[in-house]
């Protein structure tokens, strides 16, 4: 990877409550700005660029078909660029903005206002070429040739911002478990998507409860799609929403695994767990295990792991609260997370920290602090801002989401004097220079 000049040549730093490590705001220019999400790195594989969304607007709900724009970042040259518009986005993960293997692969998706169906686009920003896919975007493989996704307008019927804007009778009402819905792969290379697995194979290999038969009046739906690092297997939070108002639990979640080619099928985090109170899961580096924020005593937050098949389930450290998205570092010691302004670790301000918990030492620290709470957050907090911490591929640079001056932008910070120059192929238990706990 090729780490960029100087930082400060181009962008303003981020000074305010005393950051331990060096951030610039990188969108200093144009704000209603974030990145997608905090298991996909918004840098470039050579780092040099951000693939980004801008809203259209912060202080109201956005409407269906209204226009985002995709932008990159040269953090090289300071510049930004619009590189195509979009009608496929939502409030929280914008249009799913992520690079694949190389520089001149960035993917997002785009709608149809005709039919109100999202497709995924691959568009090499530096010449224009761009590439229409049948299916839509969530998640890219590591080697940048497959898309998985679930369907993106029912995203909605489980939580609102992950998804696409589109009129409420275009999103269609599951009943049970369907066997027309599930994980979509698309390929990026022919532009050919099908249906991997559907739901209703994913509910008969789990068997989760309540009844999968829809008599309850509900149904089940996919949510959040991910690859394992090493793009050998899937996870998905498989969803059990309640059609019936009357009902206290709305949506049940549970975390299923699988192999990329759909088989293999198993049942990681049950929903009789994570009804404990939990939420987040993602892969840990081995790509064998997943790791979440879940209340296994039913009381204490923690960063818990498991197997990919269920097994081992238990708290990675034990004496330091889980929040936020967290993020296992391939060193197996440090986890990276944010935390949402109402959890205990927040400051009760509005601003939020990122941390940097050392597991091995059961320390951590704050390396940021930054306002997470903007001026308009919507009626179900679709327009929360959440800071999403993402690393680079080299593990030494993250970016993060914040608004302290009303609008959306989003940072990068340099931990590379905080880890060293950790790679994927270093040991675990290797010095590294986290400090104490934060108060």
């Amino acid at each position: 990877m090729v780490f960029p000049p100087d930082l400060d040549v181009h962008f303003p730093r981020y000074e305010r409550f005393g950051p331990s490590v060096a951030v610039w705001c990188v969108t200093p220019d144009s704000g209603r700005t974030i990145h997608r999400f905090f298991d996909t790195s918004p840098f470039s594989p050579s780092g040099r660029f951000l693939g980004l969304t801008r809203l259209p607007c912060e202080g109201r709900l956005p409407r269906p078909g209204e226009v985002a724009q995709v932008v990159v970042v040269d953090l090289r040259s300071g510049d930004g660029h619009v590189v195509a518009e979009t009608r496929a986005w939502d409030t929280q993960l914008g249009a799913q903005v992520q690079w694949g293997a190389e520089d001149s692969q960035l993917f997002f998706n785009d709608l149809d206002t005709r039919t109100w169906r999202p497709h995924g686009v691959k568009l090499d920003p530096s010449t224009g070429a761009r590439m229409d896919l049948e299916g839509p975007v969530y998640a890219v493989s590591p080697d940048g040739v497959s898309a998985a996704s679930p369907c993106l307008r029912r995203i909605s019927a489980v939580q609102p911002g992950y998804g696409v804007i589109v009129p409420p009778g275009q999103v269609p009402v599951n009943r049970g478990a369907p066997a027309d819905d599930g994980i979509h792969v698309t390929s990026t290379i022919t532009g050919r998507s099908r249906l991997l697995v559907s739901l209703r194979d994913i509910v008969e290999a789990t068997r989760p409860q309540p009844p999968t038969d829809g008599s309850t009046g509900g149904g089940f739906y996919a949510f959040h799609v991910k690859w394992s690092p090493q793009g050998e297997r899937l996870q998905l939070v498989l969803c059990r929403v309640s059609h019936d108002p009357s009902r206290s639990t709305g949506v049940r979640r549970q975390l299923v695994t699988m192999l990329a080619d759909g088989s293999d099928i198993r049942l990681a985090v049950p929903s009789s767990e994570w009804d404990k109170g939990g939420n987040h899961p993602n892969w840990c580096p081995d790509g064998e295990h997943v790791m979440m924020n879940l209340r296994l005593d039913g009381e204490h937050m923690r960063f818990v792991r498991a197997h990919c098949d269920g097994s081992g389930l238990a708290p990675i450290v034990d004496a330091i609260p889980g929040s936020g998205h967290p993020t296992l570092h391939p060193d197996g010691r440090h986890i990276l997370t944010d935390a949402y302004p109402h959890e205990p670790v927040a400051f009760g301000d509005g601003t939020v920290p990122i941390r940097l918990v050392d597991v091995e030492a059961g320390t951590e620290r704050t390396l940021v602090r930054i306002q997470a709470v903007p001026p308009y957050s919507g009626p179900r907090r679709e327009l929360r801002v959440d800071p999403h911490p993402a690393w680079d591929r080299d593990f030494r640079r993250i970016a993060f989401n914040g608004c302290p001056d009303g609008t959306r932008r989003v940072y990068v910070g340099d931990l590379s004097g905080e880890l060293g120059r950790t790679t994927v192929a270093q040991a675990p238990g290797e010095p590294t220079h986290a400090g104490p706990a934060r108060a």
